[in-house]
């Protein structure tokens, strides 16, 4: 007996028919969007910011309008719906299990077999006359555009960078060179920085305690700089601190906070000399470790130099980590020693 056949994803039906339902979507970002919005960037339920898979219709489409990729990360829906106020269109949205168009595009999620899946999957050959998907630039990584053609049918044409400037693509025609261009100001670089300091908050915390009382207080304001500079500091400073390793870029910033710790420990006469080492080993690596967190979201590095620096480097700031907690364990004896 043949079983029955199966859904091919969530928006077919239970006999593996196309559901043609179009969701109805809308420009306008709420209140409760930018709550949202605040809480993915602050790390809050990261991987709980996802829109339902499938066709969803903004404004009032017809068959010949555009058709726009995006992710189910509601930062990327959000921003793609809000770029196209006042315009009619279709968006279909690929499961890319809650991660960003770029980020799912290198892991895979946002590519060639889940689009095709996703045009089956909602009947989207019989919603519109054309056979044209608009899909983000930074989502070519996981996409092959004449696979999808051969699977599917339909071309595939890479849309600007930037969400914002889809309104000029489509009175254009094609994206401009400066459409094509991968900028990452300031105000972008620093936009990375809650989710990082969310997540290593806690961690900071409990190790700041632990070496407030092995080693004492500039110990463990020392550890609190070193997190702050990994996390804040350096995605600020990252375009200025020379060297390409994002592992010595961070050594590099570590080592520079690390200097005037280092020089109030030689200063003192409460520590002994030797202790002057301490920050300068345990510091760097803590900030160089927090700044490879950055490797994937930046225009600055590849998977492959990422993988080699991972292997190159961290070794060497796991050896100078040990060596300073062993010298801020022998720090912290010195000083029982000496109470006693």
């Amino acid at each position: 007996m043949a079983s029955p056949p199966q859904p091919c994803c969530p928006s077919c039906t239970s006999t593996g028919e196309p559901d043609q339902e179009i969701r109805a979507t809308e420009s306008t970002i709420t209140v409760a969007n930018r709550l949202d919005h605040l809480l993915a960037r602050s790390g809050v339920n990261r991987m709980g910011h996802r829109v339902e898979p499938g066709l969803y219709g903004l404004g009032d489409p017809t068959p010949d309008s555009p058709v726009f990729v995006s992710a189910n990360y509601t930062l990327s829906f959000d921003a793609l719906r809000s770029a196209l106020s006042g315009h009619d269109g279709y968006i279909l949205v690929l499961d890319t299990h809650g991660i960003n168009v770029w980020c799912a595009a290198g892991k895979g999620t946002f590519g060639t077999g889940e689009i095709v899946r996703r045009i089956a999957c909602t009947g989207l050959d019989s919603v519109v006359r054309h056979r044209r998907l608009i899909v983000p630039q930074l989502g070519a990584p996981g996409v092959s555009a004449h696979e999808v053609l051969r699977r599917s049918g339909f071309t595939v044409d890479y849309g600007p960078v930037r969400a914002k400037d889809l309104p000029e693509y489509l009175a254009l025609g094609r994206a401009t060179p400066d459409m094509r261009r991968i900028r990452f100001p300031v105000a972008d670089r620093l936009t990375l920085a809650p989710m990082e300091l969310v997540h290593a908050a806690l961690p900071t915390i409990a190790g700041a305690i632990v070496l407030y009382l092995l080693a004492g207080l500039p110990v463990a304001l020392g550890a609190v700089a070193a997190v702050l500079a990994g996390t804040v500091l350096f995605p600020v400073l990252l375009p200025f601190i020379p060297t390409r390793d994002f592992s010595t870029k961070g050594l590099i910033l570590g080592t520079v906070v690390a200097l005037p710790f280092s020089a109030a420990f030689f200063g003192s006469h409460a520590v002994p000399g030797w202790a002057a080492l301490a920050p300068l080993l345990l510091m760097p690596p803590v900030t160089a470790y927090l700044a490879l967190n950055f490797t994937g979201s930046t225009p600055f590095t590849s998977r492959t130099g990422v993988k080699r620096e991972i292997f190159r480097y961290v070794p060497f700031m796991a050896a100078m980590a040990i060596s300073g907690i062993a010298l801020a364990i022998l720090l912290g004896a010195a000083r029982l020693l000496g109470a006693v």
